[in-house]
């Protein structure tokens, strides 16, 4: 029995394509309706998924449209629209042309699913999940981003590459930005306890960082044309299933900060505990003089996108 009736993803690119195939596979919701303004784009790709149901064994109906009319009654949103990055492009120059796409979205969820969670992706990130919960009307609680949950699996792999270890014995995470200016928390990471500093010498450890601060631009800028989207909808889909199953989860997410690490009034990434109503706690790690200051200044690269964005 699917846990969740109806999952909406609202775009069907790369991301969103790949994302609803990812979810239809799982089983999570009785419903999943995928929804772009190019029309026959999400039809063509929800008949595609469905066709593999009696392979794959999955239940999930899947469908797709272009009118936001199609997130009625929506128990989850994940939010996939927007423009993609270009060689040279930074998150930032997306943040005026994303503000536009994500209005009416925003509204529409408002008005047609107001008791959904939503999973924010659009880039940039940190700034889109704000503009989405303002123009929305929806709870903090309800709206948070992808962020860190993406930019700690790259660095989990950099690592285990490194020492040519398995990735899930790396345990560590990303706070701040997703962005260049994302702090990967050294001082917290291990391989299944044995603290990384004492494995890998620190010049070698400070080009792993520098590459998970651009794992997305070195993707962009090997593909030439389009972004990322295989870890990306990876990433999601471990967001979804933390709200579906209700499974309390302590994942890093860009999430509401009220006054942790002293930032507030801001969307951050974060470790916080995710269950079926969204975002139910962050928590605050002890981090060095070092790390606290590069989070600062992650944090003021997002106020200065914040201060950027028109009013709901």
């Amino acid at each position: 029995m699917s846990a969740v009736r109806k999952i909406v993803v609202l775009g069907a690119g790369n991301v969103g394509g790949t994302l609803a195939q990812r979810l239809a596979e799982a089983d999570f919701a009785q419903e999943l309706v995928l929804i772009d303004i190019v029309d026959g784009l999400p039809q063509g790709k929800a008949l595609d998924i469905q066709e593999s149901a009696p392979i794959l064994e999955f239940s999930t109906k899947v469908t797709g449209s272009t009118s936001l009319e199609a997130l009625r009654g929506a128990d989850i949103v994940v939010e996939t629209a927007g423009l993609a990055r270009k060689p040279g492009m930074s998150r930032s120059d997306l943040l005026g042309k994303n503000v536009d796409i994500l209005r009416g979205h925003a509204q529409a969820v408002g008005q047609e699913a107001p008791n959904a969670v939503v999973i924010v992706v659009t880039n940039p990130v940190d700034v889109m999940a704000e503009w989405f919960r303002r123009a929305s009307g929806l709870a903090h609680a309800q709206v948070f981003g992808e962020s860190g949950t993406l930019d700690t699996a790259r660095f989990r792999w950099f690592v285990a590459a490194e020492l040519g270890v398995s990735p899930r014995d790396v345990i560590g995470f990303v706070l701040g930005t997703h962005g260049d200016t994302m702090v990967p928390v050294l001082s917290l990471t291990s391989v299944n306890g044995v603290p990384l500093t004492q494995l890998i010498p620190a010049e070698r450890l400070q080009k792993i960082v520098e590459r998970t601060q651009k794992g997305g631009g070195e993707i962009v800028e090997l593909l030439k044309m389009g972004s990322a989207f295989y870890a990306p909808s990876a990433s999601q889909a471990e967001m979804v299933r933390a709200v579906v199953n209700d499974e309390h989860r302590v994942i890093p997410v860009t999430a509401a900060v009220t006054g942790q690490y002293g930032f507030r009034d801001m969307y951050l990434g974060v470790p916080a505990r995710i269950g079926r109503t969204g975002v139910e706690a962050v928590y605050e790690v002890q981090l060095s003089d070092g790390e606290r200051a590069a989070l600062q200044r992650s944090a003021e690269a997002v106020r200065q996108d914040i201060a950027l964005l028109p009013s709901a």
